[in-house]
């Protein structure tokens, strides 16, 4: 395998002034930035457009001109990514969810196996609502029985390291995913394909409004998307069963760093 190039890799809609935040937090790391605006009409590209002259060559806006969903938006930029010779994207939100500073440790765990997905494990303070916490909690039950544990402890968190090619590999393999079901349905599939999985435990906190936080979660359509989408899995599921069953387990679900 060719020596690791990471990409970090920033979709955003309609983020508002936090957009900016994000990205210069994300542009104190080593690896280059993208941003995929994916049909924004808040205007929040032009609080970032100046940020290419400051450091040229480490920072890239894509733009798609509607709305498309963040799996879509991760898809376009992820062809263009292995393209120009990445062989890594690390994702993260632009609502200021994730951590930048945790950057190089995703980025170490992933050198250190570059076959690896490498998944963050969020770890709540009290900005987090109690609603958002307890629900990912059936999501995470059916990505577990659907990949027989291979160690998917959250399905839900956007932040994470994957390979390139296996990410591609199985986002062309469906035409789902392409929305708010992308960083579940994704974890699944790497799954299913035997793509090892290291959970990073990584602190996550809730701005507030007035500190520019905005969510594009909505409760009734974005968990009828998560029901379909693991209805739908089910399926796949027992028509692997016997592969899953004869495989083995993650070969790194030992290595995974513990809670603090």
């Amino acid at each position: 395998m060719p020596d690791p190039r990471p990409l970090i890799l920033i979709p955003s809609y309609n983020t508002g002034r936090i957009l900016r935040e994000t990205v210069i937090s994300a542009m104190t790391q080593e690896p280059p930035v993208w941003v995929v605006v994916d049909g924004s009409t808040d205007g929040s590209e032009e609080t970032i457009r100046d940020l290419a002259g400051n450091q040229p060559g480490r920072f890239r806006i894509l733009l798609i001109p509607q709305n498309s969903g963040k799996g879509a938006a991760i898809l376009h930029a992820l062809r263009e990514a292995i393209a120009a010779g990445y062989t890594h994207v690390l994702t993260m939100d632009a609502d200021g969810q994730h951590p930048a500073g945790q950057i190089p440790l995703f980025l170490e765990w992933s050198r250190k196996h570059p076959t690896a997905a490498v998944f963050g494990c969020p770890i709540f303070d009290e900005s987090a609502p109690a609603l958002r916490v307890n629900g990912r909690k059936v999501s995470n039950f059916w990505a577990s029985l659907e990949t027989l544990g291979w160690g998917i402890r959250d399905s839900l968190f956007g932040m994470r390291v994957y390979p390139a090619a296996d990410l591609l590999a199985v986002m062309e393999a469906t035409c789902f995913a392409r929305r708010f079901d992308f960083d579940p349905e994704v974890a699944v599939r790497l799954a299913w394909r035997g793509v090892p999985i290291i959970n990073l435990p990584t602190p996550v906190r809730y701005p507030s409004a007035e500190e520019g936080g905005i969510s594009q979660f909505r409760y009734l359509r974005d968990n009828t998307l998560l029901t379909w989408m693991y209805f739908r899995l089910l399926f796949g599921f027992i028509l692997r069963l016997p592969k899953l069953l004869f495989r083995g387990k993650n070969p790194l679900r030992h290595i995974n760093p513990p809670a603090p």
